[in-house]
């Protein structure tokens, strides 16, 4: 009887020391620390042990101990691999995030921003400036990248280029990301964006895939107030249906880029141009998208307003951005003698 309490009193005891370590450790892994190195790249050498990988935490503050942590990868994370890399650690941070984040080795990285309503002329400047290439290429080669219509083939078998279907938003990129992984992930973007059921209201608009994408990259120039896209939409698919020609000034300034000719100002030339871009002569559609079109853009092409509007200009009251619609040549005349008297007044001050 008396080795039956003893054994019971020293498994009780074991037990209860495993369960105050586990807790010590958990607690200990879990503490948020504070530190000043939250905007500083930490290196983690090629090669290095765990030890070492612990000892450079510690000598920058982010673990304030390395017992805890080497317990907890002996005991609890036996199989976790610490990859090398650069590593940018938030302020505070626990040992157990700081560990996880090291799961993952990456290198250092920055932020691509790509604008709504870009074309490939200005994304293309923006890789050679961001990400520059070993050896280094200039931007009429990274634009010759951008001719790769294979990476959208399935989606759009006419494409000669990438123009439109380049996503715009923000990257998370590793330093040193060659221009054409760029590219291929702006595609992707694209293509995650693109959502399985729109494919089924493009079959509703008796449009093509590419034709959405073209309409959508109209709409995304001619404005930015999301709220009434769908509306500028409805006019741009009223002037195709009425056969009238789109009139759209922002085709005029892409084939100026597209003759790498602009220069910030529409010209007379630019205007009277023949040109399948220029939609103040063709009627219908310009050949192919003119940017690249945000989500709510496409989904203003997809569902247009039902309008009988035909004519739209510049709401100079609102000072929004947004516009005025018209039915009417008289009304759009009215309108837009206003909008010309405003800026007559603008370009005087």
């Amino acid at each position: 009887m008396k080795y039956i309490r003893l054994s019971f009193f020293l498994l009780s005891l074991v037990v209860l020391v495993i369960a105050s370590f586990y807790f010590w450790i958990q607690t200990s892994m879990n503490s948020q620390i504070e530190h000043e190195k939250s905007a500083t790249y930490i290196t983690i050498e090629q090669g290095s042990s765990a030890n070492q990988i612990l000892h450079v935490l510690e000598e920058n503050q982010i673990i304030e101990g390395t017992l805890a942590p080497k317990l907890y990868l002996r005991f609890l994370e036996k199989n976790v691999q610490l990859e090398a890399g650069d590593y940018l650690f938030p302020s505070p941070t626990s040992p157990k995030e700081a560990l996880n984040k090291l799961k993952n080795g990456r290198r250092r990285s920055k932020m691509l921003t790509i604008p709504e309503g870009w074309t490939r002329f200005e994304i293309a400047k923006r890789l050679v400036a961001q990400f520059p290439a070993v050896p280094v290429l200039t931007e009429k080669e990274v634009l010759k990248l951008m001719d790769n219509s294979e990476l959208i083939r399935e989606f759009d078998p006419q494409a000669t280029n990438l123009e439109g279907y380049l996503y715009p938003t923000t990257y998370d990129l590793e330093i040193g990301t060659h221009p054409k992984e760029v590219i291929t992930k702006m595609v992707q973007q694209f293509k995650s964006t693109w959502q399985s059921d729109w494919d089924n209201s493009v079959k509703k608009t008796g449009r093509t895939k590419r034709e959405i994408v073209t309409i959508a990259s109209l709409i995304e120039n001619e404005t930015k107030v999301d709220k009434e896209r769908a509306i500028i939409a409805s006019v741009i698919y009223n002037r195709l249906d009425q056969r009238i020609p789109l009139g759209i000034d922002a085709t005029n300034v892409y084939i100026a880029k597209l003759l790498n000719r602009w220069d910030g100002i529409i010209h007379k030339s630019d205007v009277e141009i023949d040109h399948p871009y220029n939609t103040r002569k063709i009627q219908g559609l310009p050949p192919g998208p003119i940017c690249s079109p945000s989500k709510s853009a496409l989904e203003a092409a997809l569902h247009p307003e039902i309008t009988n509007y035909i004519y739209y200009v510049l709401d100079v009251k609102a000072g929004d951005g947004s516009h005025n619609f018209y039915s009417t040549a008289a009304g759009f005349a009215r309108g837009k003698a206003e909008y010309q008297k405003w800026l007559a007044k603008q370009r005087s001050n």
